[in-house]
């Protein structure tokens, strides 16, 4: 659209700081799960978020986003970890013994 400010591309880098592989968005969709999708984009956003170029109107749709889709990602985590009641209905069951009554 013209005349409409438009968000530079965002370099990716690891703590050596040299580009880390992109894998894009689509690629995490095709060949990941759920949480892949969620974690690819959150690193885009965050990348978005902590650029200097970003706009103080496109800022709180981000961090917005990012509460989001962070929370999603802990509750796909915490699902995956099996709780006590998870490793509880994992128990075997005892043969029953009707003089133990």
């Amino acid at each position: 659209m013209a005349g409409k400010k438009q968000l530079p591309p965002v370099r990716l880098a690891t703590e050596f700081d040299t580009p880390a592989p992109l894998k894009s968005l689509v690629e995490s969709i095709e060949s990941g799960s759920r949480l892949d999708e969620l974690k690819a984009l959150r690193v885009i956003i965050v990348s978005h978020i902590s650029s200097e170029n970003v706009l103080a109107r496109d800022l709180a749709s981000l961090t917005g986003h990012l509460r989001s889709i962070s929370k999603e990602i802990e509750e796909l985590e915490l699902a995956d970890t099996p709780d006590e009641l998870g490793k509880a209905a994992d128990t075997g069951d005892e043969k029953f013994n009707p003089r133990a009554v």
